[in-house]
């Protein structure tokens, strides 16, 4: 009996591979094995006080039915006033379009400004849905390696390459502070991005959830240089900052017309986010800026503590992360002795180490080739297992024999010598 065939873009669909290995890291505890999990980027905390109660208080009120698509102006006018206080950059709320979490405003960004053939600019390691969702509009990708002698900055001379030199060049792809590398663009480099953009047919999305988890000087966005905000959308989410993760609940802000448009496609798309959760961020913007920030340096502590242990592992190189709360090093010696790649280094922490205990993480390459070579651990877990996860690290790569092992039943990870 014949089906109908799958379009070329879904059967070659790649997902976001903290998921693929919290789902085995899941299986692995549920028969008893003790998994410490450093794989995904959630916070380990709860969502703070007043989102809560807020959420809690709009379900009783019967605030359970459709609202404006693209988002309560309550809450948007918060957003709008919020904005100027942290970033110092004067919108209204026609310039806020609020979406489930930050990452469908990749989608929604490609679909305002991208035609087939069109050429994107994306510093790798990247964030791993970048790829389809330009995919998906059919257009050009051309990487930008983001290196760690450079402290993972991007690279201003591949900018000016890419829009003088790429005859559809059209947008450009920033996440500052920078997933999974822990960067930051600096004030210079802001400048300099804005300098080569400003009065070209460019777009700019910029991917900004980590904007509290700056641990020197304060988070930077594009919106402040002058006439960025008629090339750019910024997109920002309560799952970091908050702790509301499942909430799914995040806003972009970008030029009014650019911001109607994005309302037209969650509309068509979404119709919109529920109420109820919306009203939860706005009570958590108005009143938890104290506990958003008190968990801000637990989660720097937390990094600190991370950079510190995986410095005394021989074959590491690490740098401390300028932002976010993961941590990059690069374990490419480690790989190169035991013939292994670094995301079957990943894998075998998690599988193959032990029969009773086991690390999750992730292999560089699964935020691109640039990746290769490293390992992205989250500090999502209490200080204590932190400490244990790189000491586990640290006695598991000694175990030749076990990596072998490991290897002999996953070819697929073993790296050419």
């Amino acid at each position: 009996m014949s089906q109908p065939t799958l379009s070329l873009f879904a059967s070659g669909l790649t997902g976001e591979t903290a998921f693929d290995v919290l789902a085995i890291a899941k299986k692995l505890k549920a028969t008893g094995k003790d998994v410490i999990e450093l794989q995904i980027g959630d916070s380990p905390f709860n969502s703070t006080k007043n989102a809560l109660v807020s959420g809690v208080n709009a379900i009783n009120q019967g605030m359970t039915h459709y609202c404006p698509s693209p988002g309560l102006p309550s809450f948007r006018e918060t957003i709008a006033k919020n904005y100027f206080k942290e970033f110092g950059v004067k919108i209204g709320p026609e310039n806020v379009t609020v979406g489930p979490g930050a990452k469908v405003f990749e989608q929604f960004f490609c679909e305002a400004f991208l035609n087939p053939g069109d050429a994107v600019l994306v510093f790798s390691p990247q964030f791993p849905t970048y790829k389809p969702n330009l995919e998906r509009r059919g257009a050009k990708i051309v990487y930008s390696s983001l290196k760690q002698e450079n402290q993972f900055r991007p690279n201003l001379k591949d900018v000016e390459d890419f829009i003088n030199n790429e005859p559809k060049a059209k947008a450009i792809f920033l996440n500052s502070p920078h997933n999974p590398t822990g960067g930051v663009a600096t004030e210079d480099d802001m400048k300099g991005l804005a300098k080569l953009i400003v009065g070209k047919n460019i777009a700019l999305f910029s991917d900004e959830p980590y904007c509290h988890m700056v641990w020197k000087g304060k988070h930077l966005t594009p919106l402040a240089q002058p006439g960025m905000l008629d090339h750019t959308v910024a997109v920002y989410t309560f799952s970091k900052s908050y702790s509301m993760s499942g909430w799914r609940l995040g806003y972009a802000i970008s030029d009014p017309k650019v911001a109607e448009i994005i309302g037209k496609m969650i509309n068509t798309s979404l119709s919109c986010v529920p109420p109820i959760v919306q009203l939860a961020g706005q009570a958590a913007i108005e009143n938890d800026d104290n506990e958003r920030d008190e968990v801000m340096k637990k989660f720097h502590k937390k990094v600190e503590i991370l950079v510190r242990e995986l410095e005394k592992v021989p074959g590491v190189k690490v740098l401390m992360p300028v932002g976010t709360f993961y941590v990059f090093p690069d374990v490419s010696a480690i790989c190169d002795e035991l013939g292994i790649v670094s995301h079957g280094l990943a894998m075998y922490l998690l599988e193959g180490a032990d029969e009773n205990k086991g690390v999750a993480c992730l292999g560089g390459e699964c935020f691109g080739e640039a990746g290769k070579g490293f390992l992205r651990f989250s500090c999502a877990e209490p200080d204590e297992r932190l400490i244990e996860a790189v000491a586990f690290f640290a006695d598991a790569i000694k175990r030749q024999d076990r990596v072998n092992a490991y290897l002999e039943k996953n070819p697929k990870y073993r790296k050419n010598r």
